[in-house]
């Protein structure tokens, strides 16, 4: 077994380093900045050159922070819809030879030279674009969840490793570790405010996505984050959406657990994809720490909530992704805050600390095996649930199942 998934493996994310990725002043100031031509070995300007592979609505929208942040400059953009790839660059001012579309067309990015790849696509997509921008020497930036399945989540814990022996940087975009209310409320947590933490409680729910039937290939499921009720494709609703959550509670646990037992349904009529759509999926760690996931995808009105909250003997800690991040407990309390747009303002923060890291050397990489293991654990939630049967973390690594995908049809 790989030594990163034994099971003395914990998440090894100080608060401090949390502090550095929320991008705050005092972080950014303590950078050495160092002339372009040493970080990429070019005299032209600071600027880091990127490539975007996907460009739906969340690489659009990143995209778009890129144009408008002085550190970086958009040069190449790839989609599999030629359209897709033809509109953003009219967009983005990308020259037509650097436009690019089609299954092969994160290679034709890369090959066209960049010093960082912005990796937007369904992520079934993700170790092999990954696996290519580290192996040509380029920064990576990632989006959640980090694969679909166990082998592709150690390829990218590979790939992360090796991205920091080869001096790039590689971050994985999650938001909430970027607030300044939650990063505060849980650093009160570990430092003890409310006791010994006994039980994690994380939560997500939203209205889902459309799920049109299927036709002869996979095209007509690349769109609109239709992929996200397939799971081959994008993990299903607990390892794409649920994972802010419980990304969350394992930065609070300080760990990832040994094993999960739940249950999971449909829940709705006219589905076309294989993901459940409510999840109950409770998680055990190696101190004895409890943790209840529940996931509900249902069109019920119900409003986008996401979060967790953390127990303990003196108190607890509430932190939500559009709402409250404060501790209320019997002897110590943190007043907190609104957690508020954090869905742009945490890709903010992580565009200025992905490109102070390149400009400053920092390759340590921390948010890498941090997401493989919360990506994991959304993936042993998801079997155990499946199955309706505890399922051990050990047992999930050895059986290393990969789920297929199906790409006859589609454009190369």
């Amino acid at each position: 077994m790989p030594k990163e998934m034994s099971s003395s493996n914990v998440r090894k994310v100080s608060l401090s380093r949390r502090e550095f990725l929320a991008g705050t002043a005092a972080a950014a100031a303590g950078f050495t900045i160092v002339k372009p031509s040493h970080v990429r070995g070019t005299e032209a300007n600071s600027q880091v050159e990127v490539g975007c592979i996907g460009m739906g609505g969340r690489g659009t929208l990143i995209a778009g922070l890129l144009k408008e942040h002085k550190g970086y400059r958009v040069t190449s953009v790839a989609d599999y819809f030629a359209e897709v790839a033809e509109q953003a660059g009219e967009k983005l001012e990308i020259a037509q030879q650097r436009r690019f579309s089609g299954l092969s067309a994160y290679k034709k990015l890369i090959e066209s030279k960049v010093d960082a790849v912005f990796c937007e696509t369904p992520p079934y997509c993700f170790p092999d674009h990954v696996s290519a921008a580290v192996n040509a020497g380029c920064h990576v930036y990632l989006a959640k969840p980090v694969a679909c399945d166990v082998p592709g989540c150690l390829t990218i814990g590979q790939m992360g490793r090796k991205a920091a022996e080869t001096k790039k940087v590689f971050l994985v975009d999650f938001q909430m570790p970027t607030d300044p209310f939650i990063i505060e409320a849980v650093k009160r947590v570990r430092e003890g405010d409310i006791g010994r933490v006994a039980m994690l409680n994380s939560f997500y729910t939203d209205d889902g996505f459309r799920d049109p039937p299927k036709t002869e290939s996979i095209e007509s499921r690349l769109r609109n984050l239709i992929w996200v009720n397939d799971v081959n494709l994008g993990g299903g609703m607990i390892v794409n959406c649920d994972i802010h959550a419980v990304d969350a509670a394992l930065w609070i646990a300080g760990g990832r657990p040994v094993s999960a037992m739940g249950c999971s349904r449909v829940g709705k009529s006219g589905a076309h994809g294989d993901t459940a759509y409510v999840y109950s999926v409770t998680y055990q760690f190696e101190n004895g720490l409890i943790m209840n996931h529940l996931g509900e995808h249902l069109r019920n009105t119900r409003d986008f909530s996401c979060g967790c909250f953390a127990y303990g003997p003196d108190g607890y800690l509430e932190a939500n992704y559009n709402g409250k991040a404060w501790i209320r407990g019997n002897k110590k309390a943190y007043r907190g805050g609104e957690v508020k747009n954090l869905y742009v303002d945490g890709i903010k923060r992580n565009l200025d600390t992905f490109y102070n890291s390149i400009v400053g050397g920092v390759y340590d990489n921390p948010t890498v095996q941090s997401s493989v293991n919360s990506t994991l654990t959304t993936i042993l939630g998801r079997e155990a649930a499946r199955r309706n049967t505890m399922l051990t973390w050990d047992e999930m690594i050895k059986e290393n199942k990969k789920v297929e995908v199906d790409l006859s049809g589609l454009r190369a």
